[in-house]
């Protein structure tokens, strides 16, 4: 009887952890919004789509699929290796961009995985970005 309950709670601590994140990615969403204005627009443009051969394309983009820790990593440490997006290799170099708190590069990368075209699941969260930080 005790391991049926404990059973029922784990699965009742699960589905209001689920509810807490998923709730919370239409916030994250909108302030990412704001975060890739103020940054990111200038390079990856107002459509995500890049800006020819020397900023890649965030829209429709298959590297957006990566594993969190690479797309935090891109963020917090920049790049200078050449990256293949499509298909199509781009070499230009992107910043670090370490001065974004946690949850604005959460909600940058949360924004981008759902908009022009992108709808890649699971939500990055600021704690992942924390543990990244190093």
């Amino acid at each position: 009887m005790k391991k049926v309950l404990m059973v029922l709670v784990a699965i009742g601590f699960i589905i209001t952890g689920r509810a807490i994140v998923q709730s919370n990615t239409p916030q994250s969403i909108s302030r990412g919004k704001e975060v890739y204005e103020l940054y990111c627009q200038n390079c990856h443009m107002a459509d995500g789509k890049g800006m020819g051969e020397i900023n890649p394309p965030l829209a429709k983009a298959d590297y957006m699929k990566k594993p969190a820790n690479t797309l935090i990593d891109v963020i917090l440490k920049g790049s200078t290796a050449s990256l293949t997006i499509n298909g199509k290799k781009y070499v230009g170099a992107m910043p670090a961009q370490e001065y974004l708190t946690n949850e604005q590069i959460a909600d940058v990368l949360n924004y981008i995985k759902n908009s022009w075209g992108n709808k890649i699941p699971g939500t990055i969260t600021p704690a992942m970005v924390k543990a990244q930080r190093k």
